[in-house]
């Protein structure tokens, strides 16, 4: 069964463009149980994880944003296979004296996979964004000479609101992002990834954090 998120449109235009510049699917193996995020005029937001496998042997940990008027959020559905298309959004969370960057898959359509419908989508892991460069892209090189560059990609929605999302280009896409301004407009498709990283708090105590970001494998401008 699929469920679908319909929203009621204001400025059916507007808001086409705003699904349109940012898309997301993923596909792969629910990995927590749902924890209630927020709710709004009555409807539920839930959190829970997804392992989606890359073509390698390593993959990826995703949070995904569920509404309780989705899918069951009450029962557990660890080890099930499911495929979700959405967008990929971000939100400031006030932490001590920073603000910190969180980013999830705001699922707008869900549905639960058996193992052969499982197979046939390939745990895929597809995103296209449409947006803004918004700070100044940081190029590098690695020790071995792998070419890197580090975008922050503006990427508008409904309502006056925006999405940040930070990027990261490898070789000639490395060296195309790394001479971008501030404002050009560009598009992007590619994969949203997870990077574990250890973080010192105070003097002898170290943390694990998780990052994501989208792992780009085209991008243009498109003015």
């Amino acid at each position: 069964m699929v469920y679908i998120r319909r929203d009621i449109p204001e400025g059916r235009k507007s808001m086409e463009k705003t699904l349109n510049n940012n898309q997301v699917i993923v596909a792969g193996e629910i990995a927590s149980d749902f924890t209630f995020s927020h709710e709004i005029f009555g409807e539920g937001f839930y959190m829970v994880d997804l392992v989606v496998a890359r073509l390698s042997d390593t993959y990826d940990v995703i949070p995904l944003m569920v509404s309780d008027r989705l899918f069951d959020v009450e029962n557990s559905h660890i080890g099930e296979k499911v495929v979700a298309r959405g967008q990929f959004r971000s939100y400031n969370k006030h932490e001590e004296t920073r603000n910190r960057l969180i980013l999830s898959v705001f699922v707008r359509e869900i549905s639960v996979l058996d193992d052969e419908e499982g197979e046939a989508e390939n745990k895929p892991n597809q995103i296209y964004l449409d947006g803004y460069i918004c700070k100044e892209p940081v190029y590098r090189m690695t020790p071995l000479g792998r070419e890197i560059a580090d975008i922050l990609l503006a990427v508008n929605r409904a309502y006056g609101k925006s999405d940040y999302i930070p990027c990261i280009c490898w070789g000639r896409n490395a060296r195309f992002a790394g001479k971008l301004k501030v404002g050009e407009h560009v598009a992007v498709w590619g994969r949203i990834q997870s990077r574990e990283y250890q973080k010192r708090i105070g003097n002898d105590q170290i943390i694990s954090k998780t990052a994501y970001e989208v792992s780009v494998s085209k991008m243009e401008c498109l003015e």
